[in-house]
């Protein structure tokens, strides 16, 4: 009998609940304001919102975590309010409206990869029990709101490829719970503000592709719990490392083209959690300490284009690491002997590192004929390099030769007849998985008789170099062949895209902030641009460098760096034709495969008389003209 009334109990207790429930209604005035939302974004087909529906309905098909719009509540009180709002990727165009101020309690906003444009108004500051807050890959303009400090509970903090100008509001650091912060490729400028300094809980600072100063504040030495810090491409003032003290969390950090001077702390070797150091183009002096050799995790150490001096670290080749560029710098000292590592890629191209444990002996005889220039070989005038792709003739003849090999991380490749070589460096360190240095289409290409030439490209993260060797001595013509293959020019948030690269001929600096996609009227267009060039020492270098400009994840994770179809090169009394390529070509640059499922990953060779090139022009100019690597 009492397990008969316990049992009915429970009975009108159940009923009692849905009854309550049934009688809880969302805030009238967050309904109003997100119907007038939805129909501001034109959403109503995707989340029909009729004048009967209450938004905070049980098990509404827009509730769950996974919905795309998404709308929850909490409705823990008598009443309902809405606390997350998703509106993801869906192209919706216009401005922020203000009814979107009026959701007081909203704890979630995600409005990311859309088209907004206009202003983030000031009156996002109202909402203060925001936690997460993404705008990224959005068209907003104007200044950041100095507002967003006042959102005091915020965890995750994104306003990533946008086009806001100003300085960055200095009420940032008001944010204190704050975990992640991404700023990269906003559009931002000025100096980083030091209040930053006072995010103690912060985990992840991204403030690459800005057009932000230095110096890095010393006072980020507080931000002791920093994971993943990436800046990039500081000017104006120069930064140290001293601000590295206790950061023994970090897993990723690059500072790469931020003007750091000064030499590298032998603190950063006892970081023992980091997989990814990136200290390249930057005007480090001294030596690569010590301490690099008891890193255990790390997998990609670049520190090319600098200025550091004495031998590498016997040692610093660890079990995991996978690329080491140490290129342009006037190091020296022994690769091990009878080294061997699948998988790895190294370039210690214009250093004076030993690798002869590493060559063959014609090899090494190839780096004696480099460095004498070979004057006595028969020289050629011309070559053509399908970028990316297999061999392939064009409408007008010229032959352009395969150029397919798969590069590493730090690598360097010299084709099968020594007449160009080409290197990469960097790391598309958000999309490992992804780019492998080279991108192919099947879209036909306009504006070109040869849309197959275009098809594939080579592109870079950092620092994509062709060279010409064994060329006869004159003045050449440059031709470059591009084609935005990677990137929309449609009216989606996928058409948000930029890519912005330079590039130095010779080692200087022919084009800046170029942009491929503008310049020839949209995607899956070619281009090609002729440049003029004198070759003094029978080699020709052409550097296409990311300073750092334009979006990095549009379309999709690491679309970024430069990009290139084709080179031909001829001297400029050939009329543009290839000129009958001589067999005994000269100034080979030697490189070492090493076994890789992916393909051929290079080691380069000891490249002096290219650091000897640098040292007498290129240093000086290197904390504005990064022409070396």
């Amino acid at each position: 009998m009492e397990l008969c009334r316990i049992s009915f109990l429970s009975f009108l207790l159940f009923w009692a609940f849905q009854f309550v429930c049934a009688q809880q209604t969302t805030d009238p005035n967050e309904v109003a304001a997100l119907k007038k939302i939805i129909i501001h974004w034109n959403l109503s087909g995707k989340l029909n919102l009729t004048s009967t529906t209450d938004p905070c309905s049980q098990n509404a098909s827009w509730a769950p975590d996974n919905a795309n719009p998404r709308v929850a509540c909490d409705c823990t009180g008598n009443t309902c309010h809405i606390t997350h709002l998703k509106i993801y990727a869906l192209d919706i165009f216009g401005e922020i409206p203000q009814e979107l101020f009026q959701l007081k309690e909203l704890m979630d906003l995600n409005l990311g990869q859309n088209v907004l444009s206009g202003p983030l108004p000031a009156e996002i500051g109202q909402l203060s029990k925001m936690q997460y807050l993404s705008l990224g890959i959005n068209n907003l303009t104007g200044p950041v709101p100095p507002e967003l400090g006042n959102l005091n509970k915020l965890i995750s903090l994104s306003f990533s490829s946008n086009n806001f100008n100003g300085t960055l509001p200095t009420q940032l650091g008001m944010l204190t719970s704050l975990q992640q912060l991404y700023i990269d490729s906003s559009g931002v400028s000025g100096p980083i503000p030091q209040e930053l300094a006072n995010l103690k809980a912060l985990q992840t600072l991204r403030l690459q592709g800005t057009s932000l100063e230095g110096p890095i504040p010393r006072s980020f030495g507080a931000l002791t719990k920093l994971v993943n810090l990436r800046i990039g491409d500081l000017s104006k003032v120069d930064s140290t490392l001293d601000f590295l003290e206790n950061q023994t969390s970090l897993s990723i950090l690059a500072l790469r083209n931020c003007r750091v001077s000064g030499e590298i702390p032998e603190r950063i070797g006892t970081f023992a959690k980091l997989q990814y150091l990136d200290l390249s183009f930057n005007n480090l002096t001294g030596q690569i300490p010590n301490s690099f050799q008891n890193f255990s995790l790390l997998q990609n150490l670049y520190l090319g284009n600098n200025n550091l001096s004495g031998d590498l670290p016997s040692n610093i080749i660890s079990p995991d690491l996978i690329a080491l560029d140490v290129s342009f710098n006037p190091i020296s000292g022994n690769l091990p002997p009878n080294f061997t590592k699948v998988g790895f890629s190294m370039n210690v191209l214009g250093t004076s590192i030993n690798a002869n444990s590493l060559l063959d002996r014609k090899a090494i005889g190839m780096l004696q004929c480099l460095q004498n220039e070979c004057t006595n070989q028969v020289q050629a005038s011309s070559f053509s390099i399908k970028c990316g792709g297999l061999e392939q003739t064009s409408s007008s003849g010229i032959k352009f030769d395969n150029d397919s090999e798969r590069l590493g991380a730090a690598s360097l490749y010299t084709n099968s007849n020594d007449q160009w070589a080409v290197s990469n460096t960097g790391n598309f360190i958000s999309n490992p998985n992804g780019p492998q240095y080279i991108v192919t289409t099947e879209t036909q290409i306009t504006n070109t008789l040869d849309s197959e030439l275009y098809k594939t490209a080579r592109i870079s993260p950092s620092s994509l170099r062709y060279y010409g060797l064994g060329l006869e001595n004159g003045k050449y013509n440059v031709e470059l062949h591009f084609a935005e293959i990677t990137m929309d020019d449609s009216q989606s948030w996928k058409g948000l895209g930029r890519r912005l690269f330079d590039i130095y001929i010779q080692g200087e600096r022919v084009v800046q902030d170029f942009n491929i996609q503008k310049e020839a009227g949209g995607s899956k267009r070619a281009l090609i641009k002729t440049f003029e060039a004198n070759v003094t020492k029978t080699i020709i270098e052409i550097h296409f460098f990311w300073a750092g400009k334009g979006t990095c994840c549009i379309p999709f994770q690491s679309t970024y760096g430069p990009l290139v179809s084709a080179v031909h090169v001829y001297q400029a009394s050939n009329a543009g034709f290839s000129a009958k390529r001589d067999k005994k070509r000269v100034g080979k640059l030697v490189g070492i495969a090493v076994g890789s499922a992916a393909g051929f990953l290079i080691i380069s060779s000891i490249f002096y008389l290219w650091w000897i090139k640098d040292k007498s022009g290129h240093m000086q100019v290197h904390t504005n003209s990064p022409s070396k690597g």
